[in-house]
């Protein structure tokens, strides 16, 4: 055999290893998905359009001052992390995989551009996870070890919380149809528009050449090493913080949601306010719906509820801190100040509407 049928031949081994490499990443991800988010958000959906409720507020009585600071914020994580556990750990599992499964010229390709049309795609390839931004995390992180564009990253992260096709089904059937647009519209400027334009505060980054791409090789060794080195890598660098930083802003719950007064439960002051506090707390997925509903039985207008519509779910703390990493300060600055800006906007519209 010449040196060239070798090649040709080695090329053909490869090839099709990258495909089953491929698959079995889909597969993966479909049978993780269904379990931890599609099957049971069925069920939930059924339950929303009999009851016109999800369940209860997470926040519990933010009100009582009494509680001690420490007891505040393991009752918090402790309600918190049984909601998202799993998911968590889909997350983490699916982030690590990537980064030894997918092929880097491929994702590239896709991804890998600041055009519109990478941001696009990752921001429609966002819908079927359905994950908070904290679950979306370690997914969003091996994006960027894979030197995908951060306007597609932050698409992907953004995207599967905010046009979350459950969450906008049982927003339709728990508050009204009129929230439920309000979150498609302001959602998908997030996802698609703010995630574009940040591609503008990362210039300093050295950007790939596309047409070189077809000359990067990808990764030698062993597969269960390279995946254990991916999945240890994450857990040491994410897991620890993401878990105190849901101590701490569980312990701050009480001061983040403050009671107000009849006078300014609709007021400009009030949708500032909630469009800060929205941005900074940690929820799971669709638990910004009966957090709105309960505070809205207590008297809260329905302008400063559409601005926790948008900020709750976009980003938090924790989320913020498990990928500052991946991105440079300037866009993470960029990120927090525009969701706040779309939250006021959305509460002035909400104020109008609701």
């Amino acid at each position: 055999m010449s040196q060239l049928d070798h090649s040709i031949k080695q090329q053909q081994v490869n090839s099709r290893k990258t495909l089953w490499f491929i698959v079995a990443f889909l597969l993966i991800t479909v049978a993780g998905l269904l379990y931890v988010k599609w099957w049971p958000y069925y069920h939930k959906a059924i339950l929303a359009a009999d009851t016109h409720s999800i369940g209860s507020s997470i926040l519990g009585d933010s009100s009582n001052h009494q509680i001690p600071f420490w007891q505040s914020a393991l009752d918090y994580a402790k309600v918190y992390f049984q909601s998202v556990w799993k998911a968590a750990v889909l997350g983490i599992l699916l982030g690590s995989l990537l980064q030894v499964l997918l092929p880097t010229q491929w994702l590239l390709k896709v991804l890998g551009k600041t055009s519109f049309g990478s941001t696009a795609v990752a921001g429609l390839a966002a819908i079927p996870g359905m994950m908070c931004t904290c679950c979306a995390a370690p997914i969003a992180v091996g994006l960027r070890k894979k030197n995908v564009s951060v306007g597609a990253a932050l698409a992907f992260w953004m995207g599967n919380p905010l046009i979350n096709p459950a969450t906008l089904v049982f927003m339709t059937f728990v508050l009204s149809w009129k929230f439920t647009l309000i979150r498609l519209v302001f959602g998908l400027i997030i996802t698609f528009g703010v995630s574009y334009l940040a591609n503008r505060f990362a210039k300093d980054l050295q950007p790939i050449d596309l047409d070189q791409v077809v000359t990067i090789e990808e990764p030698k060794g062993n597969f269960m090493i390279r995946w254990f080195k991916s999945i240890g890598t994450m857990i040491v660098y994410i897991v620890p913080a993401y878990v105190l930083s849901v101590l701490v802003i569980g312990a701050a719950r009480i001061w983040l949601f403050p009671h107000i007064g009849e006078s300014t439960a609709n007021s400009l002051m009030a949708i500032i306010l909630f469009a800060v506090v929205g941005m900074l707390f940690v929820i799971p997925t669709a638990a910004e719906i009966p957090i709105i509903q309960t505070f809205m039985s207590l008297g809260l207008g329905g302008g400063p509820a559409a601005a926790l519509l948008i900020t709750l779910p976009a980003i938090s703390v924790p989320s913020l801190i498990m990928v500052a990493r991946s991105f440079p300060k300037k866009v993470m600055y960029f990120v927090m100040g525009s969701v706040v800006v779309i939250g006021v906007i959305s509460g002035l519209v909400g104020w109008m509407l609701l």
